[in-house]
């Protein structure tokens, strides 16, 4: 960690550190609980600035900008974020307690390859398109970038989420306003080192870590012309209001309680490999965790048990250590909630059938035991909020038109996954689920194809050519007959 400063009481605003004058918030390691580092926060002032130099920006250098040359410093932009691929994966682990064999990949690795994607797809994208007209003459449509983005982000895959706002954005010729979670925002700095290693014009991205009040000041700003948000279903809803009012375009990433259907002939086996990376990823602290197992009455026990002896089983510990399955909580307030979770359950009657604790082995550090009830019925509480850590729940089904119900009986909508020997049943199964997303045997993102929900679970797409286009509006300009 030596070459990452972990005190960050500036802001990055128009290509400079400037002091914050929102004051400093102290960031607390998940694991230790002891303080590691500072940020500071923005002020209305910094947020004003902040707008100011994205818009300037906009209109001056980075709107000059030609599609191929923006693709070249998204290229240097996503070298110089590699380079410190494996700094940023410590970091985050230690702000947020994931799993280093996990944050390698999402908050090292996954954002230079977002960067790589969308320079490879703003080269190949044509901005204007001739198209004749049905009436005569001809209409050129052109792909013209949305404005100034002011992109809010959470904190359980810091890196990521923010990479998928910000390279679709600077590839469709935006400029950003980027406001992360305070918990973890010594690692958003890192997209400001590398965007100045990058040569990115001053003004292009702008970072400003602040609390509540500051990021709904930011999100009601008139200098922002689309907002892009990740985060819980209750903010989302409060930020679409007020974009809803501003006629202001948005992107609304939110909430899920998505299925795990497991079909008569599922192979266990492969379910059970499947489980941590599936159900339990980043300690249960994702958004599209298949949290809700619905098994077949027929082979219910079977996959109970299976499920029981796999999460039993998970190594709890240090989130640095490479055999470590599952890490502590970003927070004692966000280990209290799932721990209210759990003490709801158990009130409620539901089988335990393993975990229901706090810390099962460390001293320190915000952990939860992995857990899992049984006999769980769909109308449950434990079944139906967003329980935001590695809590699952089992419930029993009939056939699969009442596995189909029970998935889609949710106000989410954002993923679930199908378990089968037989790829195209479970094809046929995916496509009757309410979801933005599902997966068969798998679930993993792909950076090529959209990523989102319905329902509850948000507005919008991201990831894809979905994901630039979102950060594009068209014009159409009509010409008459030659």
């Amino acid at each position: 960690m030596n070459d990452i400063p972990v005190d960050r009481p500036h802001l990055f605003i128009d290509g400079q550190w400037i002091p914050a004058l929102g004051g400093t918030v102290e960031v607390v390691e998940a694991a230790t609980e002891k303080v590691f580092g500072q940020t500071g926060l923005a002020s209305a002032h910094d947020v004003d600035a902040a707008i100011v130099a994205a818009r300037h920006a906009l209109d001056g250098p980075w709107g000059q900008y030609t599609p191929v040359q923006r693709a070249d410093t998204l290229e240097r932009f996503g070298a110089a974020l590699k380079a410190r691929a494996k700094s940023a994966a410590v970091l985050v682990s230690r702000e947020n307690g994931m799993p280093i064999s996990l944050s390698i990949a999402v908050n090292g690795y996954g954002p230079a390859a977002m960067f790589a994607y969308y320079a490879a797809l703003i080269r190949s994208t044509a901005i204007e398109e001739p198209r004749p007209s049905m009436f005569g003459g001809r209409t050129i449509v052109r792909r013209e970038p949305i404005g100034v983005v002011a992109a809010v982000t959470p904190w359980n895959y810091p890196q990521p989420l923010a990479a998928m706002k910000l390279a679709p954005a600077l590839a469709a010729g935006c400029t950003v306003v980027l406001k992360p979670a305070p918990e973890t925002a010594l690692d958003a700095f890192l997209f400001a080192e590398a965007a100045l290693e990058a040569g990115l014009p001053s003004g292009v991205l702008n970072i400003v870590p602040a609390d509540r009040e500051i990021s709904a000041y930011l999100v009601a700003h008139p200098g922002v012309d689309k907002v892009a948000f990740t985060g819980s279903t209750a903010a989302g809803r409060a930020i679409g209001e007020v974009c809803g009012r501003l006629l202001r375009p948005v992107t609304l990433e939110l909430g899920g309680k998505s299925a795990a259907i497991v079909a008569e002939d599922a192979d266990l086996n492969v379910f059970a490999a499947s489980l941590a990376d599936v159900s339990l990823v980043n300690n249960g602290q994702t958004c599209h965790a298949s949290t809700r197992i619905l098994a077949p009455r027929s082979r219910y026990d079977e996959v109970v048990e299976a499920v029981t002896e796999t999460v039993r089983t998970l190594v709890v510990g240090d989130p640095l250590d490479r055999a470590t399955q599952i890490g502590p909580l970003v927070s004692a307030a966000q280990r209290d909630r799932v721990l209210g979770f759990i003490r709801a359950g158990e009130a409620a009657g539901h089988r335990l059938t393993t975990g229901g604790a706090g810390a099962p082995t460390p001293d320190r550090g915000w952990f939860v035991e992995p857990t899992v009830f049984a006999d769980v019925e769909n109308s449950a509480r434990i079944a139906r909020e967003e329980i935001f850590g590695p809590v699952l729940t089992v419930t029993p089904y009939c056939d699969e038109d009442e596995a189909v119900f029970l998935a889609n009986d949710s106000e989410y909508g954002l993923a679930g996954t199908i378990w089968t020997s037989d790829e195209e049943r479970g094809i046929a199964l995916a496509r009757r689920i309410e979801s933005g997303t599902v997966g068969v045997n798998h679930y993993a993102l792909d950076l090529a194809a959209p990523f989102g929900g319905v329902k509850a679970s948000g507005i919008g797409r991201e990831l894809g050519p979905e994901g630039l286009s979102a950060y594009q509006q068209a014009k159409s300009v009509y010409l008459a007959s030659r």
